[in-house]
């Protein structure tokens, strides 16, 4: 089946879902407007799992990811799975938690390779002084929202 997406609307702008008959493929931050009248089983479920998370209601994800990356990537993509929901952890902190303390730079490149923002929370890495630092680009902004977010909803 070839790849299809589906665009719906949230708290930090809209979310480009994409899906194949299997998996999901990714989540974008995009520009586009909400799309209407697709059901396709996998974004529908993803839909209503972001939604949910973004009511409060939902403090982890449980979707059929297609995780594609090098090794190195993977593991700091399990890694990040494990920070706390409401929870941050220094890019220090993660490096030296999958035993790589001097990967602190390539830990912020798989961040950025990773296509499943929010589900994969690499939001809740931040700088070692405790400032926000890359997300997504530059859409810093994206992170404090969902840090927030998860703040207000963690007590």
């Amino acid at each position: 089946m070839k790849p299809i997406h589906n665009t719906i609307d949230s708290p930090v702008g809209p979310l480009k879902i994409t899906a194949d008959d299997k998996c999901l493929i990714s989540i974008e931050f995009t520009e586009g407007k909400p799309d209407e009248g697709l059901h396709h089983h996998i974004i529908e479920e993803t839909s209503s799992q972001l939604l949910e998370y973004f009511k409060g209601e939902r403090k982890s994800f449980n979707l059929p990811l297609r995780l594609e990356g090098t090794p190195f990537q993977k593991e700091v993509w399990a890694s990040l799975q494990e920070i706390p929901y409401g929870k941050t952890a220094s890019y220090q902190e993660v490096a030296e938690k999958i035993q790589r303390p001097k990967a602190v730079r390539a830990l912020g490149q798989a961040n950025k390779a990773n296509r499943f923002p929010i589900v994969i929370p690499c939001h809740r890495v931040i700088g070692k002084n405790k400032q926000l630092t890359g997300y997504a680009g530059k859409q810093v902004d994206k992170k404090s929202i969902l840090l927030e977010l998860e703040k207000e909803f963690s007590h």
